[in-house]
């Protein structure tokens, strides 16, 4: 198991952790990341753009003009689709655009970007904030200290509910619980830190 050095708030080393291999150490694999990644933005999708069919366009229930005799194609509604106002041919209705994932391809997509950070060096582990109470200039003064440039995404547990206030003004700093962790969140953001008591295991 790799062993990575635990810091604490003032980023000076506060003990050692374990990684599991089975999380961290496996073979990244890029296909299955894409495959997930793509069915999660998918899902984002409201799916809510619609259009109106010559049946539900208002009006058009008289025939423009008779049958024969003025020289123009015969027409027998308004609501046409090739009447400006008319209805929509084969436009978009409301959809889900949702794509069924396997919960084993979810889990090895989590797995390969935890590794993928991992083998670069991006995932630490913090002993804990040592935040009382809600303050962005205390967790600004956390992430310098732990020399962390670029997006950070900080994983936090249901308890830790000052340091969660804290960093959410913070522009480069997503936070997500340990129970929302998901592969795109993590190839999003270019550092991953973990408090010690949610680090998966």
């Amino acid at each position: 198991m790799p062993t990575l050095t635990v810091k604490n708030a003032s980023g000076a080393d506060a003990g050692s952790v374990e990684l599991d291999d089975a999380i961290f150490g496996v073979e990244p694999n890029v296909p299955v990341m894409h495959q997930v990644v793509t069915a999660q933005l998918a899902a984002r999708r409201s799916g809510t753009q619609s259009t109106k069919t010559r049946s539900e366009v208002r009006g058009g229930g008289a025939k423009p003009w008779r049958q024969k005799g003025t020289g123009n194609a015969r027409q027998g509604s308004t609501n046409s689709p090739q009447f400006t106002g008319g209805g929509v041919a084969l436009g978009p209705k409301p959809r889900k655009y949702n794509q069924k994932t396997p919960k084993k391809m979810i889990q090895l997509a989590l797995r390969s970007a935890l590794s993928d950070r991992a083998a670069d060096g991006k995932v630490v582990v913090i002993d804990s904030w040592g935040i009382d109470a809600p303050k962005t200039k205390d967790a600004k003064a956390a992430l310098a200290a732990l020399d962390l440039e670029g997006t950070v995404l900080v994983v936090l547990g249901r308890e830790d509910e000052a340091a969660a206030l804290s960093f959410r003004n913070l522009p480069n700093v997503q936070l997500l619980e340990a129970g929302e962790l998901n592969a795109y969140d993590i190839l999003c953001n270019d550092w991953v830190v973990f408090t010690k008591d949610v680090v998966p295991s």
